[in-house]
C-alpha cells in the first residue's frame, strides 16, 4: 500500500463524516423543535470545536426523539461529530479512526503508531489499519519494526498482496534475505505475477554456492516466467546451455528469441545457432556412449533429451541414471523433476522437488520448481 492510497482513505473518511453532518443537517426540517433545537446547536458547538457539549446537547435531541426518522437523524449527526473530533474519548471508534486517517493522510507516521492504540482499545483496528501502521514504521526507517508488526499482528497471511510487499521491502532494507525470500515466495504463489518472478529468481542469482547448472535452471525458469527482458539474457541462457551441453535447447531458445524478436537478425546470432547446430550434432552421435556410461552419463544424456522435447525417454533415462548412484543425487533429482514438469506430470514433479535436501544451492533452484510447479 502507497502513501497516495493511505491519503485517499483518509481523505475518504473525513468527506464521509462530514457527509454525514450535511445529511443529518437537511433532515431537520422533518423533525420536531424538541429534536431539531438541540441539534442545531450541536451543529454550532461542533463546528467551533466544542465536542464534548455537542455531544451533551444531542444526548438532549435523542431523549426527545419519538419516532425512527428523529433516531436516525441525531444518530447520524453524532457520527459527524464523532468523526470532526478526531478524539477516541469523545467519539470512540468514529473518532480513533478520523485522527487516525487525518494523521496517515498527513504523514505523521510517529503519531499514527500511536493512534493504533487507541483503534485496538476500541476494537477498530482492523487488517486495513494494521497495514497503515507497518507502513508508518517503513516511512520512518524502521525495518524490522515493520517486520516485526506485520508478523505479529497480521500473521502468515501478512495482510494479503499489500502485507507481502511491504514485508518484502522491509525485509529488503533491513538485509534479511531468509525474510525477503520467503516474502516472494508467498507473493508468487498468490498471484504468479511475473515482477515478483524476477525478483525472486534475481535474490537467487546472489545465493552462495551456485553451479552451472544451478544457473542454467535460473534461466529456465525465468523464460517459464516471462522474465527473459533483454538479447543479453536470451544470448546468456543458450551460452550457459552450451556450456552444460544441451545445445538442442539452446537452439530452441536462439529459435524462440529471434521470433519473438527479442534477438536481432545479426552475425552474432547466427554464429550463436550454428555453434548451437553442430554441438547437436555431436550429442546426437555421443548419445550411445552416454547411454552405456555410469549414473552422471546417464542423468546428462536426460537433460539433453528434455531440451530436445522428449520428456517421457528422459523420466527413464534420468530415473537409470539414479539406479547408478551419480555424484550429485540432488541435481539428479531436479533433473527428473524437471523431466517430469516438461511430460507435464505436475503431481509428480512437486514431490520430487520437494525431496531435494543436502546442497543448498540445489535446494533453493529445487524450492523455485516447486513454487512454479503449484501454479
Amino acid at each position: 500500500m502507497n502513501v497516495r492510497k493511505l491519503r485517499a482513505a483518509a481523505a475518504a473518511m473525513v468527506i464521509g463524516g462530514v457527509m454525514l453532518g450535511a445529511t443529518a443537517v437537511s433532515a431537520q426540517t422533518s423533525v420536531s423543535s424538541a429534536v431539531g433545537r438541540p441539534l442545531q446547536e450541536a451543529r454550532q458547538l461542533a463546528d467551533s470545536g466544542r465536542y464534548k457539549e455537542a455531544m451533551a446537547r444531542l444526548d438532549t435531541a435523542a431523549g426527545a426523539a419519538k419516532t425512527p426518522a428523529e433516531n436516525n437523524v441525531v444518530n447520524q449527526m453524532k457520527q459527524y461529530v464523532a468523526v470532526k473530533s478526531g478524539d477516541a474519548s469523545i467519539g470512540g471508534a468514529l473518532g480513533a479512526k478520523a485522527k487516525f486517517a487525518a494523521d496517515a493522510g498527513a504523514g505523521r507516521w510517529r503519531e499514527v503508531i500511536a493512534g493504533s492504540v487507541a483503534l485496538k482499545k476500541t476494537n477498530a483496528l482492523d487488517a486495513q489499519s494494521m497495514l497503515v501502521v507497518a507502513q508508518a514504521y517503513y516511512k520512518l526507517s524502521d525495518a524490522r519494526g515493520c517486520m516485526s508488526y506485520i508478523r505479529n499482528n497480521l500473521g502468515a497471511g501478512a495482510g494479503g498482496e499489500s502485507g507481502l510487499q511491504l514485508l518484502q521491502r522491509c525485509a529488503y532494507d533491513a538485509r534479511d534475505e531468509v525474510a525477503e525470500r520467503a516474502a516472494l515466495e508467498q507473493l508468487v504463489a498468490r498471484t504468479g505475477k511475473p515482477e515478483y518472478w524476477g525478483s525472486l529468481l534475481k535474490l537467487a542469482e546472489r545465493s552462495r554456492g551456485l553451479k552451472d547448472q544451478n544457473t542454467l535452471d535460473l534461466y529456465r525458469l525465468k523464460s517459464l516466467t516471462g522474465n527473459l527482458k533483454t538479447p543479453d539474457d536470451v544470448i546468456t541462457y543458450a551460452q550457459i546451455a552450451l556450456v552444460r551441453r544441451v545445445p538442442a535447447e539452446a537452439i530452441t531458445v536462439v529459435n524462440k528469441g529471434i521470433a519473438d524478436k527479442m534477438l536481432p537478425a545479426s552475425d552474432r546470432t547466427n554464429r550463436l545457432l550454428k555453434l548451437a547446430t553442430d554441438r547437436n550434432a555431436e550429442a546426437n552421435a555421443n548419445a550411445a556412449k552416454l547411454r552405456a556410461g555410469n549414473g552422471d552419463a546417464l542423468v546428462e544424456l536426460g537433460q539433453q533429451e528434455v531440451g530436445a522435447g522428449k520428456a517421457k525417454e528422459a523420466i527413464v533415462t534420468i530415473q537409470s541414471g539414479i539406479a547408478k548412484k551419480p555424484s550429485s543425487m540432488t541435481d539428479a533429482q531436479i533433473r527428473l523433476g524437471t523431466a517430469y514438469l516438461a511430460d507435464g506430470q505436475k503431481a509428480v514433479a512437486l514431490s520430487t522437488f520437494n525431496a531435494v535436501k543436502g546442497n543448498p544451492a540445489d535446494e533453493i533452484v529445487a524450492k523455485l520448481y516447486a513454487t512454479y510447479a503449484r501454479q
